[in-house]
């Protein structure tokens, strides 16, 4: 049986039940796969890896040394799977393309007012003025969609000469034995069916190949949790900790748009020790992007982000924005809030780890895209110059170095103890707390009276029994401002082949109904933002309880891999370009 992750457990429990179980589609058809070769094979079609590939092009094409480059995307397009606020910092965006303006990047509506509100139940407390760090400034910042950003991206990939392949979900790492070399990913595995058996249709996917290969898959990621166990990365870092974002994105009425206004808050719904905040953003076409974020190291189990965030938005502060407007989109996604502390070691055998995959968000600023960016270029030089010396599959140390001297790690220095501070002292005393942090370490180049300071335990683990806790009665939607899981998840555009494997993996199928049922009353049924779980009863809605995983409906956020108290449930990629499809998120 899987172990109680707040009992101790092992450490890497569930990475290693992932690198046991992953390749078992591989032993199981014992299938041949053709392969194909390149010097640089990039996972993952976001900030972090378009921008890795685009800088490879124009280093061969300044440099006249011509690199190969493949790009692996399993959403069903370019842009279909990335969700973010999105108040964009252009800094990365900049180092790339000087000229991004005039090349037509979708970045069209300029910050031009920021406020910070604590809420009450009914009532807010504008602190805008109170003093904060200029960085925490938006003025430069531009409001947009991060997804059509990475679309346009993604056409200027091409436009180099990037292979940009999407559809074809990276499901397992080739290894290079027995030194443990990452050689390169099986991708394009099709028609298997619910049992994981071949079909008519199955095609066993290819062996796509690189002199490096970089892991660019977002949070949490599959592959990268089987490389960072593999080669313990995570040996010298602090556990990585967590939030999730919810967000919707409405059209409101030409009378009630403001481009360019950014408004965050802090306090209700949220307790004091019940960590997160919310976004609201105005751009574009009348749109309107409102979003709540809540840590995942709460304690209660009977807590629902979702629920949260749906009575959240009929608070006047936000009702104002939206009322007489549509909600024509809906997602949610993990985001990494460790910081500059829960970093792994970025180099391996044979690739790196860029972007989300490494965690490079700044929490306080709720900004991580830039870094993506960046970190996407510094992997790029550094594998440029490796191939140009002849190179291949060796430890790319000059990335790691050149992290360490970056502008990345610069930033994440200055903020370091903000989550820290939060967790230990609540909303109110742990923001005034990182406030005054951050003041001094922009004062003094970093250096803190706090010094470092950890996190601790992981989110699983900060998950406390029901009995501590009781459960919470949330009002029902009211279908105008306010809605249910299915019908946010319809707009969501989610789609999954059915007759495919499920995609998310219990690694003991007892632990739902034996462990966390009568121990946290199963709060995978509350935390799932896509009502992907359910405990299911006999007619009496007691007796025979039964848990159902519905994996049609998950939208990739992973928050169930990260918050499970038992870590019993593993994500895993589904077969290629299954997914949502954000239009504009």
């Amino acid at each position: 049986m899987a172990k109680d992750a707040t009992e101790g457990g092992a450490k890497n429990a569930w990475q290693d039940a992932v690198i046991d179980r992953l390749p078992a589609v591989e032993a199981l058809t014992g299938a041949e796969r053709e392969a194909m070769e390149y010097d640089v094979v990039i996972v993952g079609a976001g900030p972090a890896g378009l921008a890795a590939a685009i800088r490879l092009k124009q280093n061969a094409a300044s440099d006249g040394h011509e690199v190969s480059v493949a790009v692996l995307e399993k959403g069903s397009e370019v842009g279909a799977h990335i969700l973010s606020g999105a108040v964009i910092d252009p800094a990365g965006l900049s180092e790339l393309f000087p000229d991004w303006k005039e090349k037509g990047a979708p970045l069209d509506t300029p910050v031009t007012k920021d406020r910070f509100l604590v809420l009450g139940p009914q009532g807010q407390l504008d602190i805008t003025l109170l003093p904060q760090p200029a960085y925490m400034k938006n003025h430069g910042c531009y409001v947009g969609s991060l997804a059509n950003l990475t679309r346009w991206l993604g056409e200027q990939a091409e436009a180099l000469g990037v292979e940009v392949y999407p559809g074809m979900a990276a499901s397992h790492v080739v290894w290079d034995e027995p030194s443990g070399r990452v050689a390169g990913v099986v991708a394009g595995v099709f028609g298997l069916d619910r049992e994981g058996k071949p079909t008519d249709d199955f095609e066993p996917g290819i062996e796509v190949r690189g002199k490096y290969v970089f892991i660019g898959e977002g949070v949490r990621g599959s592959l990268a949790k089987t490389i960072m166990a593999r080669h313990n990365l995570c040996d010298t870092a602090e556990p990585q900790k967590y939030g999730i974002g919810i967000k919707e994105l409405w059209q409101v009425p030409a009378e009630k748009h403001q481009p360019g206004l950014v408004q965050h808050t802090l306090g209700w719904p949220l307790d004091d020790k019940t960590g997160g905040g919310s976004f609201l953003y105005h751009f574009g076409d009348r749109y309107v992007s409102v979003g709540f974020v809540v840590h995942l190291n709460y304690k209660n189990p009977f807590l629902s982000p979702f629920d949260e965030f749906q009575r959240f938005k009929h608070h006047p502060a936000i009702a104002d924005h939206l009322e007489g407007g549509e909600r024509i989109s809906y997602g949610a996604r993990a985001i990494t809030e460790g910081g500059y502390q829960s970093v792994p070691k970025l180099a391996f055998p044979g690739g790196v780890l860029i972007g989300c995959s490494a965690g490079f968000v700044n929490v306080p600023r709720i900004k991580g895209s830039h870094n993506a960016v960046r970190s996407g270029i510094l992997a790029a030089d550094a594998a440029f110059d490796a191939l140009k010396a002849g190179r291949s599959g060796d430890e790319l140390v000059e990335y790691q170095t050149a992290y360490e001297a970056s502008d990345i790690a610069r930033e994440l220095k200055l903020v370091r103890n903000v989550k820290p501070l939060l967790s230990k002292y609540g909303a109110f005393f742990g923001t005034l707390l990182g406030g005054i942090d951050m003041q001094i370490t922009s004062l003094f180049r970093g250096w803190s009276p706090f010094g470092t300071l950890g996190h601790g335990k992981t989110d699983a683990a900060s998950t406390e029994p029901a009995s501590k806790h009781k459960p919470i009665a949330y009002p029902k939607p009211d279908g105008k401002l306010s809605f249910d899981k299915l019908s946010s998840v319809f707009v969501s555009n989610t789609n999954h082949d059915e007759d495919q494997p499920a995609h998310l993996k219990l690694l003991e199928p007892s632990v739902p109904i034996q462990v966390n049922l009568p121990k946290y009353g199963e709060p995978a049924r509350l935390y799932c933002p896509a009502g992907v779980y359910e405990v299911l009863y006999d007619e009496d809605g007691k007796s025979n309880p039964r848990f159902q995983i519905n994996a049609q409906n998950c939208v990739h956020c992973k928050t169930c891999d990260i918050k499970d108290p038992s870590q019993n449930i593993v994500w895993t990629t589904p077969q290629g370009g299954g997914g949502p499809n954000y239009p504009n998120m």
